[in-house]
């Protein structure tokens, strides 16, 4: 049986150290980038922030399946319940210095997310599940060891005649276009990584759309944060 606050309180611990790996070589504009047999762009900050997570993981929920999106050998998977990890989702939008990309940690139980955290450390954004408030998003200075002030998350309640989007920066295609023209759309937002996800938890957009390929690491935290807010 797992603890959801002594869990919520590890993740959000690792999110926040595995941030500061990041934004080191953020800052510095040190990226190295590498490209996976699938194409996609690594970087030395994925590979970094990943070690320092999976570490923290296996010292604290060593009886847990642990399944990150840098380590090819975890992704052979035969169990229902695990702890999945995207040490940086957006590496496109961590390359190309825009902000949207955030670290991801999600318990899957069951085959269902339910607890989450994301952290998106250049816009200083955090999101998790919380057992008290569905989800929340925690007001900056962030201290690892003590949560700040907390905001509870809610969807907003849709106008149908002035829906506001979000969508991919870097993934958006013509069957998604295609998807959006079919409604009543007054507002678009762009954003990378699973901060859409969490876009939709806190009332600042209406419906996010994506039509092709993604990952359970990419969802899985997103998914429970928005779950959780009632979206």
């Amino acid at each position: 049986m797992i603890d959801p606050s002594n869990m919520v309180s590890v993740f959000r611990r690792l999110c926040l150290e595995a941030g500061e790996i990041v934004m080191k070589f953020y800052n510095l504009g040190n990226f190295d980038v590498i490209l996976k047999k699938d194409n996609s762009p690594v970087t030395l900050a994925d590979k970094e922030a990943d070690k320092h997570i999976s570490k923290g993981i296996s010292e604290h929920f060593s009886e847990i399946h642990l399944i990150t999106e840098e380590q090819t050998q975890t992704h052979i998977n035969k169990h229902d319940s695990f702890i999945i990890v995207d040490p940086l989702d957006g590496t496109k939008e961590f390359i190309s210095r825009n902000g949207d990309f955030t670290i991801n940690i999600a318990y899957v139980e069951n085959g269902e997310p339910i607890i989450g955290v994301v952290y998106a450390p250049a816009k200083k954004r955090l999101f998790y599940t919380h057992p008290s408030y569905g989800a929340v998003e925690e007001y900056q200075p962030f201290d690892e060891d003590a949560q700040n002030g907390l905001k509870r998350l809610k969807p907003r309640t849709p106008d149908n005649e002035k829906l506001i989007m979000v969508a991919s920066k870097s993934h958006r295609n013509k069957d998604t276009e295609e998807y959006i023209a079919q409604y009543n759309v007054s507002e678009r937002k762009a954003a990378g990584s699973s901060l859409k996800f969490c876009l939709l938890a806190s009332g600042e957009a209406d419906i996010y759309p994506r039509l092709g390929k993604t990952m359970e690491w990419d969802t899985a935290a997103g998914q429970a944060i928005l779950r959780a807010s009632g979206g």
